[in-house]
């Protein structure tokens, strides 16, 4: 079986999160939404689509797969959107119904067949763009149930599902509690904790899975005196700060340091919120790194709904509890205040008293006092290439295209913002 796994134009309903990503390099659970789905498939050959500027990286990032390109030799292909959850209705997508067909949810394509005359048809449009509904139209069309991710919130909200989710599929319902646990460690229901080979527990932390369960995955560092409550995933590599105090539905990624208080939240991989303050409902990219002090706002006085800037407008969640939305390469000041559904772009650098603008576009610099300016491209890719060499990771050419082509494209919103050059 050969899988296209796509982006359609509901992306942009998701950025800042996916200006350096696909939609379905998003972590949501413990994994990638793209692990999740390719997960079901593991002798297929796989095609990862996405915008044009991101090829060069997912070819360098994704060797053994074909990077918008269908290979030479296939004549039936599953397509997938790369916004689906994974929860697909296996009775009628994954198998091939006799016929080339799409599976809809509302005007948007979940998934869909496609050989012959349909397939040549696709395989020219996937090297040029994203896909949408009517690319799908001509084939006979069937309603199904899934569940989708459309705004930058849906991740969090469904954060503690997929935790549940992808704690039994790594662990084969079968967890573990290896590494070095120091005596006094606390681990409560220990049947719903899996810590991985290199971890390290100091005396006084608490693991607490009686709410659902917790991952700790290799050499991730827990100093004294934390607490982590399940739902929780904490990646590989990454540390936990004295007395850091991690609550329910929480996912730390690969390589970070967390302390303070952190809830319901989605923290990519390789950043930091070191020190105190309060992180909730919230998520940030990669490279991210939140000052001391810094928190954010999750709820409204009001219990109201919280509006929130999307693709630049201002757009109803329908949520009574969004936090703080901030893209890679993004950093704030010490003391930093963000309120309610803020939405911050990528590589912005934020600092200054009182709450930041709710709403920050990419490569942004300054703040409250001062007001905000453009934060030079060579500037941004300096300040990226010290921070990755820190980690021992190369900032390559690839990298300084892809921070090029997306300082072009987030051109319009600094510019409809007023943001001074």
């Amino acid at each position: 079986m050969h899988i296209v796994l796509f982006e359609d134009q509901a992306y942009q309903n998701l950025l800042p999160l996916v200006y350096y990503r696909p939609v379905y390099d998003l972590r949501c659970g413990i994994t990638s939404i793209k692990d999740k789905i390719i997960r079901n498939f593991p002798k297929s050959t796989i095609t990862l689509h996405a915008r044009n500027y991101l090829a060069n990286c997912l070819t360098r990032d994704h060797p053994s797969d074909f990077i918008n390109k269908i290979p030479p030799g296939i004549d039936k292909v599953l397509f997938i959107n790369g916004r689906c959850l994974t929860d697909l209705p296996a009775d009628k997508i994954l198998k091939y119904p006799g016929k080339d067909s799409a599976f809809v949810n509302g005007k948007t394509v979940v998934g869909a067949w496609l050989s012959r005359k349909n397939l040549d048809s696709l395989k020219k449009v996937i090297k040029e763009r994203v896909l949408d509904y009517s690319d799908f139209a001509n084939l006979e069309q069937e309603e199904v149930e899934t569940k989708l991710i459309n705004y930058p919130w849906d991740p969090v909200s469904n954060n503690g599902e997929q935790l549940i989710t992808d704690f039994k599929f790594l662990t084969n319902e079968n967890p573990e509690q290896l590494g070095d646990i120091h005596q006094d460690v606390t681990l409560l229901n220990p049947a719903q904790i899996h810590i991985s080979e290199g971890a390290k527990l100091a005396p006084g932390v608490v693991i607490d899975a009686d709410g659902g369960p917790v991952y700790i995955d290799k050499n991730v560092k827990i100093l004294p005196n934390a607490v982590i409550e399940g739902p929780a995933f904490i990646g590989r590599d990454s540390l936990i700060k004295i007395g850091a105090k991690i609550y329910e539905n929480t996912s730390i990624g690969e390589v970070c340091k967390v302390g303070g208080e952190v809830e319901e939240s989605i923290i990519h991989a390789y950043s930091n919120k070191q020190h105190e303050g309060f992180l909730g409902r919230a998520y940030l990219g990669m490279w991210v790194n939140i000052g001391a002090d810094t928190n954010n706002s999750d709820l409204k006085n009001d219990y109201g709904n919280v509006k929130v800037y999307v693709n630049g407008e201002l757009i109803d969640s329908g949520s009574i509890s969004v936090g703080l939305t901030m893209g890679d390469h993004s950093k704030t000041g010490i003391n930093g205040m963000f309120n309610t559904g803020s939405n911050i772009g990528v590589s912005c650098n934020l600092y200054g008293s009182g709450f930041q603008p709710k709403y920050v576009p990419s490569f942004s610099w300054g703040g409250t006092d001062e007001g905000l300016s453009t934060y030079r491209i060579d500037k941004a890719i300096e300040v990226a290439r010290r921070v990755m060499t820190r980690r021992k990771i190369e900032f390559t050419a690839v990298d300084e295209e892809l921070f090029k082509s997306v300082f072009e494209l987030s051109a319009p919103m600094r510019k409809k913002a007023g943001i001074k050059n």
